[in-house]
């Protein structure tokens, strides 16, 4: 179980364009690494269209935004261009980076049970320390709460 002051669990995904981001590469900013169960579902797009609306506030505070989900590159891009979203959207879908920050868990929903993404976000630091975490997120206010607590961090 990752907590707060670890070393992030590095990661290299293709993003939606089919290009790899990798966490070494974003050395020297804060990441807002967000894990969200799938595309175009309602909660994980006001998810992303929240992040997005937010996304000039996080980059004035030197952040990137990477949402990360099993979905397909393709997927993703399908999902940017039907939302007009910003951010940069990640493709796990082996889940072996979900499962490094553990949020590969099992779920349950109308009775069956199943492996899933819980939706989660981890506030990195420049160092690559894990700065802040939230599990089982509920997606109201959610960008805003993020937001503030990079700003009370930077302080």
């Amino acid at each position: 179980m990752l907590k707060i002051g670890d070393s992030a669990p590095a990661l290299s995904l293709p993003n939606q364009d089919e290009v790899e981001i990798s966490l070494r590469d974003l050395e020297g900013k804060w990441i807002v690494l967000y894990f969200y169960p799938k595309d175009s579902t309602p909660g994980c797009t006001t998810e992303a269209c929240d992040f997005t609306a937010a996304l000039p506030s996080f980059e004035d505070l030197n952040a990137v935004i990477l949402g990360v989900s099993p979905d397909s590159p393709k997927k993703h891009r399908s999902f940017i261009e039907k939302q007009k979203l910003e951010i940069t959207l990640l493709a796990d879908e082996n889940t072996d980076v979900a499962k490094s920050y553990d949020v590969w868990q099992m779920k349950k929903m109308c009775g069956k049970e199943y492996m899933g993404i819980v939706r989660s976000t981890f506030l990195i630091n420049p160092a690559g320390k894990i700065a802040a975490m939230w599990s089982s997120v509920k997606v109201a206010g959610h960008a805003q709460a993020v937001k503030e607590k990079l700003e009370a961090l930077q302080k």
